[in-house]
């Protein structure tokens, strides 16, 4: 079996920042680690990919070539990938047995709760190259700091889940710099944990520009409550701990910590029940990790 991750979310949301920090921490537990760009608009890679969507198609020609704009042209792009799905399940073979896999996805959220292109090109590689794949969903987490807009985050997240149907995590990006923008109504864990949305009501009632919207606003959190699917986790891509902690996570939904386990069903229901800071058999190096700062050292010289 092979693992990855789908590497989704708004544009700025820090999807090819997120695939660079990563990429570097698995290599330091000891994976070895495939980066694919399928954005075709990304022109700028900070970190080296085994495979390049404009390898096979570039935006810039689409555009030209069809007189279109950035996001149709992008929809034309994802659909050319899918009607020529083979030239990436040839390019991946030499790669799935040995590596994991991040797959860096273009920023256009219409490809992951309207239109099929992207969900097809995903379940296709899933089914013909046995790939065990989470969808790793990025949010800025300054969206936070305005109920408006953190509301339309919980609904863009939901609709992603539904639609693409694959382990999914949603991640609070950048929480190291959420306080640049402001304070927050509540604390973070009411942001995280997606309890009761009905204590947004008062603060979104402030602002005369939803005043209006107030019982399309309360009708949409409904749906969020009632659906209980939508939560957070947070990600500081510089701090070593934090993304230890997401790997951890998005390893238990894809099964990647089961992989290598030949034990009784006791065992393995043991590692499933666990908290998210157990040390399990897929981390031997994590204990020199922990205690070093190259992870710390490396993003910081990428940086500069």
């Amino acid at each position: 079996m092979v693992f990855g991750q789908v590497v989704i979310g708004p544009p700025g949301s820090g999807k090819t920042t997120y695939c660079n920090g990563m990429s570097q921490f698995l290599s330091l537990v000891g994976r070895k680690v495939a980066v694919i760009n399928l954005d075709p608009a990304n022109d700028a890679l900070p970190y080296e990919c085994a495979i390049n969507i404009e390898d096979l198609i570039k935006l810039s020609d689409v555009m030209a070539e069809h007189s279109l704009g950035p996001n149709g042209g992008l929809v034309y792009c994802m659909d050319y990938l899918e009607k020529n799905i083979d030239w990436l399940e040839e390019k991946l073979k030499p790669l799935i047995e040995d590596h994991y896999l991040l797959f860096d996805f273009p920023g256009q959220v219409e490809l992951f709760f309207l239109h099929s292109n992207a969900r097809s090109i995903i379940n296709k590689l899933i089914k013909k190259l046995n790939l065990r794949l989470t969808a790793v969903h990025l949010i800025d987490a300054h969206l936070c700091c305005d109920p408006g807009k953190y509301v339309s985050a919980l609904l863009l997240s939901l609709s992603t889940m539904l639609h693409l149907e694959l382990p999914h995590i949603n991640v609070l990006s950048k929480i190291d710099l959420i306080e640049n923008y402001g304070n927050l109504a509540f604390n973070l864990n009411f942001y995280t944990d997606v309890e009761d949305l009905s204590y947004l009501q008062h603060h979104l009632d402030q602002d005369p520009r939803s005043a209006k919207y107030r019982k399309l606003t309360k009708e949409l959190c409904d749906v969020i409550d009632d659906f209980s699917l939508v939560n957070f986790t947070t990600l500081d891509i510089q701090d070593k701990e934090s993304v230890g902690n997401l790997v951890k996570l998005i390893d238990k939904s894809n099964g990647y910590i089961f992989s290598s386990i030949d034990s009784s069903v006791v065992e393995f229901s043991k590692i499933a029940a666990a908290p998210l800071d157990w040390d399990y058999y897929r981390y031997p190096l994590t204990e020199k990790y922990m205690k070093d700062d190259e992870f710390v050292q490396q993003r910081t010289s990428k940086k500069h």
